[in-house]
C-alpha cells in the first residue's frame, strides 16, 4: 500500500468521525441551552417576571447588591453562622466517633442515642429550639450544629472500625503501645472516613441554613429571601439560591483540596 493510499485512508477515518457532544461545549451545553430558553421565556411572556425573574434580570440584581454591599454584608452573617454551627458540630461528632470507634464501652454508651438522634431531622426541632433559645442566633446555630454532628461521627466511627486488622498487628510486631497504634495507625488510616463525613456535613449546614434564616432573621441571606418575598423580587431570590449553591460548591471544593494534599499516598488522589 502506498504512502498515497495510507494518507487518503486515514482522511476518510477523520471525516467520518462520530458526532460528540463534547464538540459543542460537552457538560456546558445543556446549562446554557437551559438558561438561554429561559430567557427566552421570559421576554415573549411565557415566563411571567412575578413568576421568575430573567437571566439578565437576575444578573443585573446580583450586579446591584455587590455594588451596594448589600450581598456581601449579609452574606458575611450567613458565613458566621455556619463557621460557629459547623465548629460545634464537627467538633462534637470527631469526638464522639473517637469515644466510640476506640471503645466498646464507649460504643454501648454513645452509639444508641446517636442512633436516635439519627432518627430525629434536625429541622423537625425548630419549634423546640426556638422554646429553649428564643428567636436570635442560638437557635440557628444549634440547628446547624445538630444537623452535623452525626454525618461525622457515623463516618469517622465506620473509618475507625474499618482499618486493616493486619495493619494493627504489624503495629503490635513492632512493639507499639495503644496510644502509638491509635495515633500512627488508626487514625491516618480513618482520616479519608473523616473527610467524606466533614464533606457531608457541610452540605447539610448549607441545607439547614436555608431553613434556619427564616427563624426571624434581621440579617444574612434568609433575611434578604423573606424581604424579597414580601415584595415579590424573585430576582433577589434567585440571587440569593444562587450563592447558596455557590457556598455549597465552594465548601466540597475545598475538602476535595484538603483530600488533594493530606491523602497524597493513596492512588486514587495522585491520579487526579
Amino acid at each position: 500500500m502506498t504512502a498515497l493510499s495510507i494518507s487518503a485512508q486515514k482522511a476518510g477515518q477523520t471525516a467520518r468521525k462520530p458526532f460528540s457532544l463534547s464538540a459543542f461545549g460537552g457538560r456546558w451545553l445543556s446549562p446554557v441551552l437551559l438558561l438561554l430558553l429561559w430567557e427566552l421565556g421570559s421576554r415573549v411572556g411565557v415566563i411571567p417576571e412575578r413568576t421568575l425573574a430573567a437571566p439578565s434580570a437576575v444578573m443585573g440584581a446580583l450586579f446591584e447588591m455587590i455594588i451596594s454591599g448589600e450581598l456581601p454584608s449579609n452574606l458575611l452573617v450567613s458565613f458566621g453562622r455556619v463557621a460557629v454551627g459547623l465548629f460545634i458540630g464537627v467538633g462534637l461528632g470527631t469526638i464522639l466517633g473517637l469515644v466510640s470507634g476506640l471503645s466498646r464501652s464507649g460504643e454501648l454508651i454513645v452509639d444508641p442515642l446517636m442512633q436516635i438522634k439519627r432518627t430525629i431531622p434536625a429541622l423537625a426541632l425548630t419549634p423546640l429550639f426556638i422554646v429553649w433559645f428564643g428567636i436570635g442566633e442560638t437557635p440557628k446555630i444549634a440547628l446547624i450544629a445538630f444537623g452535623t454532628i452525626f454525618p461525622v461521627y457515623l463516618n469517622l466511627f465506620s473509618g475507625i472500625r474499618s482499618v486493616d486488622p493486619r495493619l494493627l498487628e504489624a503495629a503490635r510486631s513492632f512493639g507499639l503501645s495503644r496510644a502509638e497504634q491509635i495515633w500512627h495507625v488508626v487514625l491516618p488510616a480513618a482520616f479519608p472516613a473523616l473527610l467524606v463525613g466533614l464533606r457531608y456535613a457541610l452540605s447539610v449546614s448549607i441545607l439547614v441554613l436555608v431553613v434556619a434564616e427564616q427563624i426571624n432573621a434581621s440579617a444574612g441571606l434568609g433575611y434578604l429571601i423573606n424581604n424579597a418575598r414580601d415584595f415579590m423580587r424573585t430576582d433577589i431570590i434567585v440571587v440569593c439560591l444562587m450563592v447558596y449553591a455557590i457556598l455549597g460548591l465552594l465548601a466540597d471544593w475545598g475538602v476535595r483540596a484538603i483530600e488533594r494534599r493530606a491523602l497524597v499516598w493513596r492512588p486514587s488522589i495522585v491520579e487526579q
